[in-house]
């Protein structure tokens, strides 16, 4: 299966600029412009974007201003802080504010191709980092269930036996009983204990949106459905979905 394109968002309200960016980075990526940063924003709410190109001097908001934006909102995309005149206050507000780089727009195609592989390495280095550190978090945890009485060995003991199942477990209890707690520990002692363990409460989400949270949705297929998301039953491939609702 061909390996879905990233895309790049270049800002600018100069039209031979925004040419200029997009013709050595087209053929790579998928390059999306704005005339503004006011627009820059209506494009990140609308689709999900890795690197955003954004000339500093822009008509409304500026291009700082969008810089704080986007890492305030969306902290994963990288950002390249574009401009005219090479300012070294420019560049040191830029690389201040969490840009990943600052250029000069007469820089040569193939140092701008160069440079935006390498903002989108390490937006993918990151998401790793993000991950695998959650991973570990949860393998270095302390023990989930501690306690000596018969009826708690007992719990443990069955814990044992159903995560080798493949099969969906029940887990009835009031609240605060620890029911989420027997999910991470079936997880962690199943074969999926290096997937994700993703928990969901279901009491906290409307019933018109369970399907939507479970399953995930593209981008128009209702209205309001304004990017792709992902289902939470998608995210845990190769692990364990936890859905937990106190009994009544």
């Amino acid at each position: 299966m061909a390996r879905k394109q990233k895309t790049v968002l270049i800002v600018d309200d100069d039209d031979s600029a925004r040419a200029a960016l997009t013709t050595p980075l087209k053929s790579d990526y998928h390059v999306v412009s704005a005339l503004s940063a006011e627009e820059a924003i209506a494009t990140l709410r609308e689709q999900t974007v890795n690197v955003v190109l954004v000339d500093v001097r822009q008509p409304g908001i500026s291009g700082f201003e969008l810089l704080q934006i986007v890492k305030e909102n969306y902290a994963d995309v990288e950002v390249i802080m574009i401009s005219a005149v090479d300012e070294i206050e420019t560049v040191v507000q830029s690389m201040k504010h969490g840009a990943f780089h600052y250029v000069t727009k007469d820089m040569a195609p193939d140092a701008l191709q160069s440079l935006v592989r390498l903002a989108v390495e390490r937006q993918e280095l990151s998401r790793q980092i993000v991950s695998f550190t959650a991973q570990v978090a949860d393998q270095d945890a302390p023990e989930l269930v501690i306690g000596s009485s018969k009826p708690l060995r007992d719990i443990v003991g069955l814990v044992d036996k159903v995560s080798q199942l493949s099969a969906t477990v029940l887990i009835l209890g009031e609240s605060g009983t620890g029911k989420e707690l027997l999910a991470r520990l079936i997880h962690r002692k199943s074969d999926h204990a290096s997937g994700p363990f993703i928990p969901i409460n279901l009491a906290a989400i409307p019933a018109d949106l369970v399907e939507s949270t479970l399953f995930g949705h593209e981008r128009g297929s209702f209205t309001g459905a304004h990017r792709q998301q992902l289902g939470k039953f998608e995210l845990a491939t190769g692990g364990t979905p936890s859905s937990t609702r106190s009994a009544n």
